[in-house]
């Protein structure tokens, strides 16, 4: 059997379609074609990590007299067989947590600072504090907002489409190979200080931003001045969210490939479950702020939804959590 007969087995074997396969490739599914027709071979990178892959050695894939051999004993946890987690694959994983809190943050932060310039122009041509009309204030406020949104949206979507590869490690349970664990386990160690320090430093900031609010209100600041203490208060808020996310996604790298907390074997089990429900809820809750927010024009006012939707969003989890665990 040739390279390309393999490649078309292995892929079927796993249930995966050209398209699946070349994801968790990052290839097109054009090539991963051309691979299955002997139209093109893969370039070595490419055999090494069909190998992970598909649980087989690079041996049986290019030598053509071979017939297919486990890479190691696979485990079953569950019924669900365990693919294995290299040393290479853990670090790379990782290295891109590592980066990706760094995107992530840096486009939460876009997000969240985006509506400061249209509340603070609308404040400024109600007052006529500068000779600008409300119309062209509120059209640069949007036009802000809107740049900010786009750039934080394309920073989502890239970080989202290259950690797809290793998604599998936060949504499946895996068996580490040997070094792997202890090797994770001293990098946690280390970073606990810091973790620690980075969460009380965003909280901290979340709490205290709304101190400008405060100090404006029993001054009885005028609009405009009240209008540039939301924008200050969305800037700190900006500030400590963006802490919390980095050391939150880097934490969570090493818990995910411990498989603890909520990477846990039995946790992801239970996500697979409540996935559905997530997914509609958070959509249904960026519509009602996006809704919400256009409608009344209070963006100063609209982003509390969002602790709402938090503190709500655990209770009604909490509850389809039993309804799952009482249908098991």
């Amino acid at each position: 059997m040739i390279l390309a007969n393999k490649i078309t087995e292995e892929r079927k074997k796993n249930g995966w379609s050209q398209e699946e396969l070349a994801n968790q490739l990052g290839v097109s599914r054009q090539a991963v074609s051309k691979w299955e027709s002997a139209s093109s071979v893969p370039d070595l990178q490419r055999v090494l990590e069909l190998s992970k892959l598909f649980g087989v050695t690079t041996d049986y894939l290019l030598k053509d007299e071979m017939g297919p051999e486990p890479v190691a004993e696979r485990m079953v946890y569950d019924g669900e067989e365990l693919r294995k987690v290299s040393m290479e694959e853990a670090n790379a994983f990782l290295d891109l947590k590592e980066k990706g809190a760094e995107i992530v943050a840096n486009a939460t932060t876009l997000c969240i600072i985006s509506p400061i310039l249209l509340i603070v122009l609308g404040a400024i041509s109600e007052d006529q504090i500068l000779p600008v009309s409300e119309g062209v204030a509120a059209g640069a406020g949007l036009v802000f907002l809107l740049g900010l949104v786009a750039v934080a949206v394309y920073l989502f979507i890239t970080y989202g489409i290259r950690e797809d590869r290793m998604a599998h490690l936060e949504k499946e349970s895996f068996e580490t190979e040997y070094g792997v664990t202890g090797m994770v386990e001293e990098k946690r160690a280390f970073y606990e200080p810091v973790f620690a320090r980075e969460m009380a430093i965003g909280v901290v900031l979340c709490i205290l931003s709304v101190i400008p609010i405060v100090i404006a209100g029993t001054m009885n600041a005028a609009d405009y001045i009240c209008a540039f203490c939301v924008g200050f208060l969305l800037l700190i808020i900006a500030v400590g969210v963006s802490r919390i996310i980095r050391v939150s996604m880097i934490k969570g790298s090493y818990d995910t490939l411990l498989q603890e907390g909520e990477f846990s074997r039995k946790e992801k089990r239970m996500k697979k479950k409540t996935d559905v429900f997530t997914n509609a809820y958070w959509c249904l809750a960026t519509a009602i702020y996006l809704g919400w927010s256009f409608w009344s024009e209070r963006w100063d006012f609209t982003w509390i939804l969002w602790v709402v939707a938090g503190v709500l969003y655990a209770a009604l989890l909490g509850i389809v959590k039993v309804f799952v665990k009482k249908e098991e």
